[in-house]
């Protein structure tokens, strides 16, 4: 800390300092002896106009520029500040790229000594951060960051970060610190230098360990917690049904301390009657019911009681973390008695110790894999998990974790590590825990491996109910893609691309291993060559095919085409005996390494742990590839009833192409394979009745009215008092006009609303086409400049982020797609407005829906009324649910397609959603009653 370090930030009037671009604002921030003691900050004159853009970004302006120094004026005291010092920043090379270049100008020399980034270094030392930008950073450590994208400001909150990041590298362990060295060559900046001068002063002192930190096998780990939750003293001995007295009890002991919820009574003795008397059961909770723990604290009660398990299960990872984080140590607040819970995920969501150890002595490592293996460093000082959900890992980090992730040992597995092993650790709490949270994928996966994966269970409660068919469908099918194709054929590679070929043939070369059935290495490089330029040949047919299906249709980037053999034709017979050629040399190539592998297992005993380790590796992608063409088969060459489809972006048609297959109907398979092993399942979720009736999700995912309760519970908020509908009539009906002309009415109307309601308004969208054209027609308008424009997929980031920065910003807009009607909750004054473009019907020709009405049609049915329509209701109420999160929160929804008053469906969508107060009228009618409402 004794080091001299300056902290520096720029503004420019662009990117590119040798195609002229200038600096505008320069600050820099001195600390020494671990502590800010000057600061140096001025606008410079660049002898230029400042672009509009760059106006916008940092609020300064040509006027305020024109009376400022030119650079050369306080070149020499920019000298003079990093004189001996560390340059430190936020993106480093940007600040010292556009630095040297103004210095060299004004007749000085470069910076040339040590350089430090905070983006780089937060990376590593923040394994988890949501992101790295500077107002992230600032945000998670709770630094003032007044005036973003103005250079006092962002060196001041970057000096003060600095300030925390050195204080966190200087207490870690001494062990992780070397490890961290060793890797910090391999970066851009010269963290090497920084580390080696502070593990000399640890040196000096004695270094004591962190109290929660462990050293294993040289990695430092956190300490293993109990996982059981304890609980409070508490003599409450309610029993279900709760009766009143329970009730008070139950509230007097810290639950629902806010408010009394007689709904969530409701449920609660909804659920523990289904687990007691075994029957299955779908609840509906409408919002603010309270749904987690009204099946919590039933569940709770009746696996202790009975002594055994109850498996709860979500679609989402946030509902998961936040019935663990969240509602569990409420639970364990209110229990007189002690309850253990774990959260399992599928094997490959965990890491391998043995695994990562071994790569850590690998060296010719790229940027991403050595800033991931610094990450994972610091993470397992503080992850109680090892659950690969917690990083944030880059594209490049995902491809190194496919290395080190949890995999079923092929060779005999090492002991030494099974102690530590987290996969082994969450599967043996497990067995003992009283609730076990998982997630659809892995409930569905633990059925077709026959139950290896989960521990045995006979009760469940199914939350985010109304994705267990789409969930159930995906798993019960097959997904072919070009990318993940390529990917997985390039870990072996060609011979000289150094990959898993090369590794393998030295292995073979250093022990004289030889086989006379073995094929020559260049004979395996030429199959390998063969099923590459196999595999770019079937990609590009099945993109033909697409393109052909497609020559009528103009102005669409993502395009879903179904896909069936007997459409015939020579395209179709291309596409299949490209796929028996892809299969054969898929099959060939893998009988061959499993050749060479079973040579190197007979000399096993003289290979190190390296070569074992890259062995294995071997083996593991064997499975891969025999996964991939069992999937090539049951997708083109099999002949098999799921639907098949083609999903394809046409700017870059080969490398994102995606092939699907999946069941149109899964109910008998949930049936006979879930439903009827099981003694209780409960669904719930706040969507699941149609018109107040449960008959369409039934239907779905194969329960039998007779044998299943149903409950709806509505929700305990004043929906007359807290919401009104507001449908403009001065619209054009959607399916009567083109794309472009709708796009054109909807953004004025957007417009007048954004003035009306003062941003904080959210729209869904049905398609991401719209949305697109929607956005750039609002921007080019320049008539909501002043509003945060914040769209998926165009705006960076996760839905998660994207929300929390609509909630950031006083007037913002959100557009949103698909994820965006679900799963978003923006309580309070965050979100007043939410405008439905168009009824969420699926497009007809979407290949799901296609074949499913087909089906349909072809027993006699109406396709219609007992598929489209129920369907296109429950999204629209998960729309509708985005709006009141709290019994405070008022809003408006505006929804734009007027069929829901002009046709006899539309009913069917509002008395699907609590009743409220529905105004009609011109889009100047409605903003005055807005202006009054509100």
């Amino acid at each position: 800390m004794s080091n001299k370090y300056v902290v520096v930030d720029l503004e420019t009037t662009g990117n590119i300092p040798k195609k002229g671009d200038k600096i505008i604002q320069f600050a820099a921030v001195v600390i020494e002896n671990g502590k800010i003691n000057h600061t140096f900050s001025s606008l410079i004159n660049p002898q230029k106009s400042i672009p509009v853009f760059i106006e916008e970004l940092t609020g300064i302006n040509d006027d305020m520029v024109k009376d400022a120094p030119l650079f050369s004026e306080i070149a020499g005291q920019v000298s003079e500040l990093l004189e001996g010092a560390y340059f430190v920043a936020h993106n480093v090379l940007f600040d010292l790229s556009f630095l040297q270049e103004e210095l060299i100008q004004a007749g000085f020399e470069g910076f040339y000594g040590p350089v430090l980034d905070t983006v780089e270094m937060a990376r590593f030392l923040y394994p988890t951060a949501d992101g790295y930008k500077l107002s992230d950073l600032a945000e998670k450590e709770n630094l003032n960051h007044e005036r973003p994208h103005q250079a006092d400001s962002d060196a001041q909150v970057t000096a003060e970060l600095f300030l925390i990041l050195l204080e966190k590298l200087s207490s870690l362990p001494l062990v992780t610190t070397e490890q961290l060295t060793q890797l910090s060559g391999g970066l851009k900046s010269d963290l090497q230098q920084l580390l080696e001068e502070m593990i000399e002063e640890r040196k000096k002192v004695s270094d004591l360990l962190p109290n929660n930190v462990e050293i294993f096998k040289d990695l430092a780990l956190k300490k293993d917690n109990d996982s059981n939750i304890e609980n409070k003293d508490d003599n409450s001995d309610f029993k279900f049904p709760l009766s009143e007295e329970d009730k008070i009890g139950l509230i007097q002991s810290g639950f629902n301390s806010f408010e009394k919820r007689s709904s969530q009574f409701m449920m609660m003795n909804k659920v523990f009657e289904s687990l007691n008397n075994k029957h299955h059961s779908l609840i509906e909770a409408g919002t603010g019911v309270g749904k987690s723990l009204g099946y919590l604290l039933p569940s709770a009660y009746f696996a202790k009681q009975n002594r055994l398990r109850v498996v709860i299960s979500t679609h989402t990872i946030q509902l998961q973390e936040q019935i663990l984080k969240k509602e569990i140590p409420i639970l364990a607040k209110i229990l007189p008695f002690k309850i253990s819970t774990v959260l399992l995920k599928g094997r490959n969501h965990y890491i391998s110790l043995e695994k990562f150890h071994q790569t850590l002595l690998d060296e010719s490592d790229n940027y991403d894999t050595t800033l991931t293996k610094m990450q994972i460093l610091i993470w397992l000082t503080e992850t109680e998990t090892g659950d690969k959900d917690e990083l944030n890992l880059s594209s490049g980090g995902l491809l190194y974790w496919n290395k080190i992730k949890n995999d079923p040992s092929v060779l005999s597995p090492n002991h030494d590590w099974q102690d530590k092993d987290f996969y082994l650790k969450a599967k043996r709490m497990a067995w003992t825990a009283d609730i076990i949270i998982t997630n659809h994928s892995l409930l569905l996966s633990d059925l077709k491996s026959e139950g290896s994966i989960l521990p045995e269970y006979d009760y469940a409660i199914i939350d985010e109910g109304h994705h267990l068919e789409k969930t159930a469908s995906q798993f019960f099918g097959s997904t072919l893609d070009y990318l993940s194709t390529r990917l997985l054929l390039g870990q072996f590679g060609l011979f000289e691309q150094k990959q898993l070929f090369y590794e393998v043939e030295n292995l073979l070369t250093s022990l004289q291993v030889q086989n006379q059935h073995q094929i020559h290495m260049f004979e395996l490089n030429r199959i390998m060559a063969d099923l590459t330029y196999e595999m770019d040949e079937f990609f590009k047919l099945i993109g033909l095919y697409t393109k052909k299906k497609l020559a009528n249709k103009k102005g669409f980037y993502r395009a879903k085409v179904r896909f069936s053999k007997s459409d015939g034709g020579k395209e179709i017979k291309g596409i299949i005996h490209s796929a028996e050629r892809f299969s054969f040399l898929l099959k060939d190539l893998n009988s061959n390494i499993l050749e060479r592998l079973h040579l190197l297992d007979a000399h096993k005993e003289s290979l190190t742990n390296s070569q074992k380790s890259k062995m294995e590796e071997t083996f593991l992608f064997t499975n891969d590839l025999m996964d991939l063409r069992d999937t090539v088969i049951n997708c083109f060459i099999k002949d098999s009833h799921d639907v098949k489809w083609i999903e394809m972006d046409l700017r870059s048609p080969q490398n994102v192409t995606t092939f699907l297959a999946q069941p149109a109907f899964v109910a008998s398979s949930l049936k006979n394979q879930f439903f009827e092993r099981k003694n209780a399942v409960i669904i719930t979720s706040a969507t699941l009745t149609v018109n107040h009736s449960f008959s369409y999700i039934m239907k779905e995912i194969g329960l039998d009215a007779k044998s299943t309760v149903q409950q709806s519970i509505p929700s305990p908020f004043d929906f007359k008092q807290q919401v009104n509908l507001l449908i403009p009539e001065d619209l054009p009906e959607i399916n009567n006009v083109s794309l472009d002309e709708y796009v054109v009415a909807i953004t004025e109307h957007i417009i007048t609303l954004a003035e009306a309601t003062n941003g904080r308004m959210m729209i869904l969208f049905t398609a991401y086409d719209m949305l697109k054209k929607t956005y750039e027609l609002i921007k080019e308008s320049g008539f909501l400049n002043d509003f945060a424009m914040i769209a998926q997929g165009i705006t960076s980031g996760s839905r998660t982020r994207l929300t929390r920065n609509f909630q950031r910003y006083d007037k913002a807009i959100l557009l949103g797609t698909s994820s965006f009607w679900e799963g978003v909750d923006i309580p309070g004054e965050d979100l007043t407005c939410l405008v439905i473009v168009r009824l969420p019907f699926s497009p007809p020709d979407e290949p799901l829906t296609e074949a499913k009405c087909q089906v349909i049609k072809e027993h006699g049915g109406n396709a219609f009324s007992e598929y489209a329509l129920p369907e296109a209701i429950l999204r629209f109420k998960q729309g509708f649910g985005r709006l009141i999160r709290t019994e405070n929160d008022r809003g408006i929804l505006v929804v734009f397609d007027k069929r829901i008053v002009t046709t006899k469906y539309g009913t069917a969508f509002l008395k699907s959603i609590p009743s409220v107060p529905v105004k009609k009228g011109t889009i100047d009618e409605l903003v005055e009653f807005i202006h009054a409402w509100l």
